[in-house]
């Protein structure tokens, strides 16, 4: 015989309960009705979950093949129309065979063989975790106030899984495959699954509602902060609108920027005002203004050149090179004649320690100008020289306009040191912008990427250093190459005893005048340790023969002659032979 099946709504029914239910649907109560006519007997009905709880149903599909047969205890018909059941529930049932007439549902149904371990060990203590797990998802809920999860602690066990599910709002496909679950155990096995995942969901909400807590109430905490410092700037005359907004437009019309660059300004000072402080594009806006501020419009170093002791400081900084140090002074006479930079860009060329970046150093010290280097070696990107755009995270403007502003004049002697060794790749070809600020004819009207308005080069002199002819030819045609020589031995003896003896003594510490060292000793040095175009490599072995002295005399510079078998006998440690039976010599400690 087939039982009659009351469809329900968000709820699944263990066996061993009682509960009441209010019905309002006049399929239901006809069914109810149907389950209840025969007298003398046991009315049975199964209560059986519905796939969908918005909707009505009406095919067996919209049912679940799993319930839960009943006693049908008690009917009430209330005044409003409502029907008021009774259930006692005893089995779980799969049912099969389902039929619909009249939208009423019946069913063949088989019972389910439980395993009733609700007393054992385990099942105890699989209980005593889903409920300590409840009071954890309660607690990340915030949800303390509410004592639903503290009564069911006496709750049978039937009722406590009930009860569970319902609290911790499972789904019905899940809630189902409890139900059919044979043991108690199982069935809180999963509960313990589904609580699990619930709980570190609720967690990580938890952390993240309470992080854009903080924020909000520290964003917040600092606009109320705000406000009450401009009430009380205001009453002491020192109102925020004036100390910044205004203070950075009076700055903009009391500048020497061209009318370009002011009406760039003024017009981002205008977005900058309608901006809330807090934003973060009011901040990069205000970043942008005090950096165009920040350029040394009209600011230069006017001092007149003087031709006499720009030859004295290269002559006495730099030994030799009498044609190069004669053609800096055939452009340095230029730039005093016409007062500006006229004339190719300088090009020194040569091997590595031949002194080209200190000799770039002795130009600006000899005009007395601002200098800076800037080194090319390994640069790829084109925005090295023009800047990011504004618009991008960690924007700044190119190196050239960072040397300027570093100056603080717009007359500088700026060193591109090493210009052979730029790159290229993927993000821009640095040496087409190298062009235009190196061609006379276009640095007039420079545009950096960040800052957006023109800027005149002109009046920098660019100075470059490279190793090598290395170069494109549209590059060198830009510049006048001057091709620095090798030092000879008689160049090298000089060098060292007017410069590198006394530099190698600053490094080590010695008094120079404990240092007693002879010619023929610089050039035992020179022939037998050094093999170079330059003097670095003697500079090094100068270095190492004060180092090696210090450290015999127990960290005293007392007064020693260097003879050639003292410099023999200090750079022994560091000979070695190669593999060609050749000595070689290494000041490496």
């Amino acid at each position: 015989m087939k039982e009659f099946i009351l469809p329900v709504r968000d709820i699944v029914v263990h066996p061993g309960l009682t509960i009441p239910l209010d019905v309002e649907n006049l399929n239901s109560i006809v069914c109810i009705e149907e389950a209840t006519k025969l007298k003398d007997a046991v009315n049975t009905i199964v209560l059986c979950p519905q796939r969908v709880p918005s909707e009505l149903p009406s095919n067996p599909e919209d049912i679940f093949d799993t319930g839960t047969l009943c006693e049908v205890v008690q009917v009430l018909h209330m005044p409003n129309g409502l029907v008021r059941a009774v259930f006692q529930t005893f089995d779980v049932v799969n049912l099969s065979n389902i039929s619909v007439k009249d939208d009423i549902f019946t069913a063949d149904v088989t019972p389910i063989e439980m395993i009733n371990d609700a007393t054992s060990e385990q099942t105890l203590i699989l209980r005593d975790k889903v409920y300590t797990l409840l009071q954890n998802i309660f607690w990340c809920r915030r949800q303390k106030t509410d004592k639903a999860y503290q009564l069911i602690k006496d709750y049978s066990l039937p009722a406590f899984v009930d009860s569970v599910i319902q609290i911790a709002q499972i789904k019905m496909e899940d809630r189902v495959k409890i139900l059919r679950t044979k043991s108690w155990s199982e069935k809180l096995l999963i509960l313990l699954e589904h609580l699990t995942f619930i709980l570190e969901t609720e967690k990580i909400e938890s952390n993240i509602n309470h992080r854009v807590h903080v924020q909000m109430e520290q964003s917040q905490k600092m606009a109320i902060l705000q406000e009450k410092m401009r009430a009380i700037q205001k009453e002491m005359g020192e109102d925020d609108e004036i100390t910044d907004t205004t203070s950075i437009r009076n700055k903009i019309k009391n500048s020497a920027m061209p009318a370009e660059a002011k009406e760039k300004a003024m017009s981002e000072l205008k977005r900058m005002r309608a901006m809330s402080p807090m934003s973060q594009e009011g901040g990069l806006l205000k970043t942008y203004l005090e950096e165009l501020l920040s350029m040394p419009w009209d600011k230069s170093d006017a001092i007149p050149i003087d031709l006499q002791k720009a030859r004295e400081i290269l002559n006495k900084e730099h030994s030799g090179m009498e044609s190069v140090k004669e053609r800096i002074l055939e452009h340095i006479a230029v730039m005093k004649k016409t007062g500006k930079n006229r004339g190719s860009i300088l090009c020194f060329v040569g091997a590595p320690g031949v002194g080209k970046t200190s000799l770039c150093k002795s130009i600006a010290d000899a005009l007395s100008r601002k200098y800076c280097r800037i080194s090319l070696g390994g640069i790829s990107d084109e925005a090295h020289f023009r800047g990011h755009r504004k618009t991008y995270i960690g924007a700044q403007c190119g190196r050239i306009m960072d040397a300027l502003k570093r100056c603080k004049t717009n007359n500088p002697v700026i060193v591109l040191d090493e210009i052979d060794k730029m790159g290229r790749d993927w993000r821009g070809d640095p040496e087409s912008a190298l062009l235009e600020i190196l061609d006379p004819e276009q640095n007039k009207c420079f545009r950096d990427h960040y800052l957006e308005v023109e800027f005149d080069l002109s009046n920098v002199l660019f100075i470059a250093t490279s190793n090598s002819l290395n170069m494109s030819s549209a590059l060198k045609d830009r510049m006048e190459i001057i091709e620095i020589p090798a030092y000879n031995e008689t160049e090298k003896l000089k060098i060292a005893r007017e410069h590198l003896l006394k530099r190698a003594a600053d490094d080590t510490g010695w008094d120079f005048d404990n240092i007693i060292i002879s010619d023929d000793a610089l050039l035992h040095v020179i022939r037998e340790y050094t093999n170079e175009q330059g003097v670095r490599e003697l500079q090094r072995e100068l270095t190492a023969i004060l180092r090696r002295s210090l450290l015999e005399n127990n960290g005293e510079d007392v007064k020693t002659e260097f003879t050639k078998d003292k410099i023999d006998e200090l750079l022994s440690v560091y000979r070695h032979v190669n593999q060609n039976n050749k000595i070689g010599f290494s000041t490496r400690l």
